[in-house]
C-alpha cells in the first residue's frame, strides 16, 4: 500500500534544509515550517555554515503528526527556489 509507512505518529521528526547562504533564508524556511507545525520552535532551529560559508543547511525538528504532513511540507520546501536539497 502507498500510505504505509514505518514512522509512528505523532513523533519528533528531524529534516534538514540546505541553500545558498543569504540573507532571509533562515526566516524563509521557518515560514514554510510554521505553516506545516504551527508550534514549531523557531529557537530549535540548528544552523550550520558550509566550511566556506556558501551554503547553510538548518535542522529543524517539526511536531510530525501524519504521513500527509510530512509529505506536504517535503514538497513545500523542495519547491522553494532557494532551498538545494531536503533530507
Amino acid at each position: 500500500m502507498a500510505d504505509e509507512t514505518l514512522i509512528e505518529f505523532p513523533c519528533d521528526f528531524p529534516i534538514k534544509v540546505m541553500g545558498m547562504t543569504r540573507e532571509g533564508f533562515a526566516q524563509a524556511i521557518l515560514d514554510v515550517v510554521v505553516r506545516h507545525d504551527p508550534g514549531f520552535d523557531a529557537g530549535s532551529m540548528e544552523m550550520r555554515p558550509s566550511r566556506a560559508g556558501n551554503y547553510i543547511s538548518l535542522t529543524c525538528t517539526v511536531r510530525a503528526t501524519s504521513k500527509a504532513q510530512l509529505d506536504a511540507l517535503y514538497i513545500e520546501l523542495t519547491g522553494h527556489p532557494w532551498v538545494r536539497l531536503v533530507l
